[in-house]
């Protein structure tokens, strides 16, 4: 990585393209042709036109109010249809409904074009193309089952699947069933060790708690895994380095990563 300061002429440039991209966005939600019924709503109740006034992210920040949570609860997942996606049908995400109605969002393939970009950022060396992977984790209605399919499929491979219902391990967790927690942890980390014993599979995709509950039970490196992709839970930098050292051995690829139903992957 270059130490070299960047120039106030690059930070500029940098500016614009990023104004010239909320412009694009704010103009293609906030037009009757392209937009979808709720922002076209909010649009004419809120008494000034975005797609005017709205030229700069700073705009964006100061003019718009913060978006409510409340309302991917609340409305029919229609209302959120852009006029350019109308008659198509859409995936409907969830989050963890941990607090009643889950959060809602559609989507199309937004995860797709996520993930084919991720696909540049992973090494063969750790996630070889034309093989088989493992996703230890939630899948339901979760973004993430369908992602990490893509990522796979990307790359040339198939993926198996071993489901992890959170909302379930969070209800008994919130009632002090931890014998509970522990023997329903023991049971999806089972399955994926009956996949790594009877299928060759070099990549997995998995939580960082699971992740260290499934090496307890085999050695993955020679069990064939050679790259981990983990999310999903906190992972500060000295969990990340016992998973790295003691866990991977420091001879399986690790990448960490961030994101959520809501937003897609960040990181």
């Amino acid at each position: 990585m270059s130490n070299e300061p960047i120039s106030n002429e690059a930070v500029q440039k940098a500016k614009e393209a990023l104004d010239a991209h909320v412009r694009e966005i704010v103009n293609w939600h906030f037009s009757a042709d392209t937009g979808c019924p709720f922002w076209l709503d909010w649009a004419s109740k809120a008494g000034w036109n975005p797609a005017e006034e709205v030229q700069s992210l700073d705009d964006l920040i100061a003019k718009f109010p913060h978006f409510q949570d409340e309302w991917l609860r609340d409305l029919q997942p229609e209302v959120w249809v852009p006029k350019a996606f109308e008659g198509q049908p859409f995936n409907v995400f969830e989050t963890g409904g941990t607090t009643g109605m889950p959060k809602q969002r559609i989507g199309w393939s937004d995860y797709k074009i996520d993930y084919s970009e991720f696909s540049e950022k992973i090494a063969d060396e750790h996630f070889p193309r034309n093989h088989y992977w493992l996703m230890m984790g939630p899948t339901g209605p979760r973004r993430l089952r369908l992602a990490i399919e893509h990522l796979a499929n990307v790359r040339g491979c198939s993926c198996y699947f071993i489901d992890l219902d959170p909302r379930f391990v969070k209800k008994v967790i919130a009632e002090k069933k931890f014998d509970v927690a522990r023997s329903y942890m023991d049971h999806v980390v089972d399955q994926a060790v009956t996949i790594l014993k009877h299928r060759k599979v070099s990549a997995v995709f998995t939580t960082p708690k699971l992740l260290e509950a499934l090496s307890e039970k085999l050695d993955l490196w020679e069990s064939g895994i050679r790259g981990v992709f983990c999310g999903g839970t906190t992972m500060d930098p000295q969990y990340t380095r016992f998973l790295v050292e003691e866990v991977l051995e420091n001879r399986i690829g690790f990448y960490p990563t961030y994101g959520n139903t809501l937003m897609g992957l960040a990181a």
